[in-house]
């Protein structure tokens, strides 16, 4: 058993509940290698999830995203219609259940299946209120919000003396 105690981490830290939630998912699904997957870096904000799933049709494929985690599931395909006689059986056509935790912002912007390869689009979109904005430096007086007109020493100190 590979646990990991969070307690002394809590005590002084606000919001890292969904650390010791990573964590534990990471750890329990380090054991799965099937199907097999690339992930790759295709621009400054985007990358695909490449999943090798001979055997499946985009019908046996099930998307889905929530709570930050990407959740592909494939139903195995219906019985085999050919009515020969299976010698060796190499390719997997098993059901299967893969989870991804998905960083803050990243979203899934579409999903293709081609030649035994699900492709899946993901990009990160940052909310215009995080993105850095440049704030503009002005030579004058300044204003501060709610009261009219521009704020100097001079009035302050004639509306402490009145």
């Amino acid at each position: 058993m590979n646990a990991s105690d969070f307690a002394p981490l809590f005590r002084t830290a606000i919001g890292f509940d969904r650390l010791a939630r990573l964590v534990d998912t990471a750890s329990a699904g380090a054991e799965v290698s099937y199907p097999p997957y690339n992930i790759e870096r295709t621009g400054e904000d985007s990358y695909a999830l490449t999943m090798a799933l001979a055997g499946f049709g985009p019908d046996d494929i099930d998307l889905t995203v929530q709570d930050n985690t990407l959740l592909i599931a494939g139903r195995a395909g219906g019985a085999d219609t050919r009515k020969a006689e299976v010698l060796y059986r190499g390719i997997a056509g098993r059901a299967f259940e893969r989870r991804f935790v998905l960083a803050d912002h990243i979203v899934v912007d579409g999903a293709d299946m081609q030649n035994g390869m699900l492709c899946v689009a993901l990009k990160r979109v940052v909310p215009e209120a995080l993105k850095p904005r440049r704030i503009a430096v002005t030579a004058g007086t300044a204003q501060i919000a709610g009261q009219p007109g521009p704020v100097s020493n001079d009035s302050a100190a004639s509306s402490q003396a009145a």
